[in-house]
């Protein structure tokens, strides 16, 4: 009789293997010197400050992280691709989006394109998401989906259970309050970790694997054992996946996401039930931190790149003022994913 747990593993296993084909094969993402993206006047920030737009635009939708994920990796593989103008980069994330949540959702859930546009409260029309969506799809040559860094996050979680179960075991019964494997924080460290450019020089497999490994150094004593077995499964260089973890553990930590050490806080239930709320809906969202990184020499594939103003220009009548594709500065930054805590008073 067949081990079901080994069944199982071999089946993850597969999946692994399969994801990281397809991100071989399909992973991109533009180059960026002297602080803007290679051949184009998008500033990293203007960069960061869309990927934050797009993550609020996916809570307010109710998307899954993974349409999120999905959307980010079709806006970079784009603008790897392509040469645009920061006038169009609001447009072509958006269109991304609407890619990724076709592909990812249920009818039910994204709705038509117009009740997109509307809910967005961007200037785009319909027309120009539509003809957007074919520029995209001619340059991507119709092959939009990829593994995503939470794509990973969920196979290498499914693995870890799978082939060593006492992680989640010594979780339930010592640490209550405290589960090992915290799917859902690790989904939004990867979603923070989107809106920095210097991060996205790492493919998805890598990116979710140094997110998952710092946590596991703080939680069991044999996390060098479990790491290297997802590491050789993983085919992951141990150079890259260093230096990743690196920059990793150094972005976070400028998040704020933990508390200090030896820190009092006093909950404060001022707007929590808005706040829980807008947690469940979703946690496709990306929170303002993010925005906040100093930039710094960015890096990536290199790949073929056109002269794509033409392509986005019929999109527009470019006597007219610029207006759905241009930057509206309507990010919300410094919002926290997690209720307010305030120190205790005197």
């Amino acid at each position: 009789m067949k081990n079901p747990a080994v069944a199982e593993n071999r089946r993850l296993v597969g999946l692994l293997e399969d994801a990281l084909a397809r991100e071989l094969r399909l992973w991109k993402v533009p180059v960026f010197k002297s602080d803007r993206i290679q051949g184009t006047d998008i500033s990293s920030f203007q960069y960061q400050d869309v990927i934050l737009w797009l993550g609020e635009r996916s809570r307010l939708f109710k998307l899954c992280p993974e349409t999120f994920a999905l959307g980010v990796c079709v806006l970079n593989r784009l603008l790897a691709t392509v040469k645009a103008q920061p006038k169009y980069l609001k447009c072509i994330a958006f269109t991304s989006l609407i890619l990724a949540a076709k592909i990812n959702e249920e009818d039910d859930v994204i709705g038509s394109v117009k009740d997109l546009v509307v809910q967005s409260g961007c200037n785009f029309s319909t027309a120009e998401i539509l003809r957007m969506e074919r520029i995209i799809l001619d340059k991507l040559h119709w092959d939009l989906y990829t593994a995503t860094a939470v794509d990973f996050i969920n196979i290498f979680h499914a693995l870890l259970i799978s082939s060593h179960p006492h992680l989640d075991a010594g979780a339930r019964g010592a640490a209550q309050k405290r589960p090992c494997l915290q799917v859902a924080l690790w989904t939004r460290q990867v979603q923070h970790c989107m809106a920095c450019h210097q991060l996205w020089q790492f493919r998805g497999s890598t990116l979710a694997l140094a997110i998952i490994t710092l946590e596991l150094e703080t939680l069991t004593p044999d996390w060098f054992s479990v790491f290297t077995d997802l590491l050789k499964k993983a085919q992951i260089q141990s150079a890259e996946f260093i230096h990743c973890k690196e920059m990793v553990d150094e972005y976070l930590n400028s998040l704020e996401f933990s508390l200090p050490p030896n820190a009092v806080y006093i909950f404060d239930s001022t707007n929590v039930t808005k706040l829980q709320d807008e947690v469940e809906e979703g946690g496709g969202g990306v929170w303002g931190p993010g925005a906040l990184l100093t930039p710094a020499r960015g890096s990536g594939g290199e790949g073929d790149t056109d002269e794509f103003y033409d392509g986005f220009g019929c999109l527009y009548n470019e006597a007219l003022e610029a207006g759905g594709g241009d930057m509206e500065g309507q990010v919300q930054k410094n919002v926290s994913p997690c209720p307010p805590l305030h120190p205790p008073g005197n």
